[in-house]
């Protein structure tokens, strides 16, 4: 049954509970049959509400900083694997009492704070985010390995052994990209870190691994996992950002004025693309608007979307409707929910679009929206 979308706010991000357990369904499949790990990666999807169901279904969560690894802690009820560039030393300690595995980023960091996790009341598994130096990832703003990246340690910085206390080996060079492009990847880290492998009790290849897409193929996926399981004898893990909640909701809003814009069309809606969707802009990528084509067309009802703040890009376009459009009317842009609400910000004074959930018996139930205060606290 469509969403009703009379009984939501706008603007609203409306998570499809149904779709979620569908993804995390898949998702547990592949862990299963593969003997890999797959955590939920913080950064593409922080819906704590949530959380509660992601942890039916995978083995916990990844942190990249302290704020998300409390939360890990305070709503999923677990420890987080911690990564991060850098750790702030006043933060460190806090971190330690959140995590179960802590990343370091390079030897300089590890050695910084190699003591303190020794002399910690429980066990910290400790690894080193590597570099292969190899990467399809077509946008650099994402591509962990260009030359000059400041994420991982290459294998020039490393020598025949790993220091002492090291138990794991992490990389993170994908981004919604399938399993085809890992095993290509993975013959450049076997290449520079194979023998390093042989060393170490797990290797965490980071996410971008869009397994819920459709046509993905997941038992060459599992393939891959069992292969380097049983070469290297290891623990292997994987933190799917966009996996978890891809296609599993939408952003709601309406249609606040249309202007002729020196011959075009142009729909000024209640939400911004740079405040509230900047993936749009920053990938970049064109969203989808339910109804819509995703083109001019000659003969349709032609606009341009156009964001609500006074950024002179803060817009989208063009879209062209069977009918044309009003003041007041619904527009849905689709997949909306991960790498969206973890970014939005209260540019230009512009509010915060409200969270909720369709549930299963085809509700609504509103979690939270945002007023002033939010705008205020910030500054």
């Amino acid at each position: 049954m469509p969403i009703d979308y009379s009984q939501i706010p706008s603007p609203c991000y409306v998570l499809e509970e149904e779709k979620l357990i569908s993804n995390l369904k898949l998702i547990n499949e592949v862990q299963q049959q593969s003997g890999g790990h797959i955590i939920l990666a913080l950064k593409g999807f922080s819906m704590y509400r949530e959380f509660p169901l992601v942890r039916q279904y995978l083995s916990g969560a990844t942190a990249s900083s302290l704020n998300e690894a409390r939360l890990i802690f305070e709503e999923m009820h677990c420890l987080a694997h911690t990564y991060a560039p850098a750790y702030k030393p006043e933060e460190f300690a806090e971190l330690m009492s959140y995590s179960s595995h802590i990343t370091f980023n390079s030897l300089n960091q590890f050695h910084q704070f190699k003591d303190q996790v020794d002399g910690y009341e429980r066990k910290i598994s400790r690894g080193l985010r590597i570099n292969p130096q190899y990467a399809e990832v077509a946008t650099d703003m994402y591509n962990p390995c260009i030359v000059g990246s400041r994420l991982g340690i290459t294998r020039e910085a490393l020598g025949d052994q790993l220091p002492e206390g090291i138990e794991g080996l992490h990389f993170h060079t994908m981004c919604e990209n399938d399993s085809y492009v890992l095993e290509r990847t993975l013959v450049h880290v076997e290449e520079k870190f194979g023998d390093l492998l042989h060393q170490v009790k797990w290797l965490n290849m980071g996410g971008g691994h869009l397994m819920t897409r459709s046509g993905y193929n997941h038992l060459h996926l599992i393939k891959q996992i069992e292969r380097l399981r049983n070469t290297y004898n290891l623990e292997v893990i994987l933190e799917p950002g966009s996996a978890i909640a891809w296609e599993t909701g939408v952003l709601t809003s309406k249609v606040l004025d249309i202007v002729d814009a020196q011959g075009i069309n142009v729909a000024i809606l209640d939400v911004s693309f740079a405040a509230h969707m900047p993936d749009t802009l920053e990938m970049p990528y064109k969203p989808r608007i339910l109804g819509a084509y995703q083109t001019d067309i000659p003969g349709k009802h032609n606009y341009r979307m156009g964001g609500m703040t006074c950024l002179a890009g803060d817009f989208i376009g063009d879209y062209a409707f069977d009918e044309a459009l009003k003041i007041g009317d619904t527009l849905v842009f689709d997949d909306m929910i991960h790498y969206t609400m973890v970014k939005t910000t209260t540019f230009n004074g512009v509010g915060l679009p409200s969270i909720g959930v369709w549930k299963t018996d085809q509700t609504f139930e509103l979690h939270k929206s945002f007023g002033y205060e939010v705008f205020k606290e910030k500054l």
